[in-house]
């Protein structure tokens, strides 16, 4: 346990943050689910615009790394282009 006040503040904020990001990571992941999921172009492409701007936003708030949005955009676009 930590001995410094600013220590015990640093882990009371780490901890609030850790939940906060997790819950953000946790809707990613099902935006990007939701766009795999897709059977129609249609649907796909619903789906893939609300993943393309929550990637991004994630990458702007540094939850993310950009390469791995970027990354992971590539793959949704991809996807939803084979889809007919």
């Amino acid at each position: 346990m930590p001995q410094h006040i600013s220590s015990v503040k640093r882990v009371r904020q780490d901890a609030k943050r850790r939940l906060h990001n997790r819950g953000l990571r946790t809707n990613m992941r099902t935006l990007v689910k939701n766009v795999l999921k897709s059977t129609t172009k249609a649907d796909g492409e619903a789906a893939l615009a609300l993943a393309i701007s929550y990637l991004d936003r994630m990458a702007t708030k540094r939850i993310i790394h950009k390469n791995n949005a970027g990354h992971k955009k590539s793959l949704l676009v991809r996807f939803v282009s084979k889809l007919s």
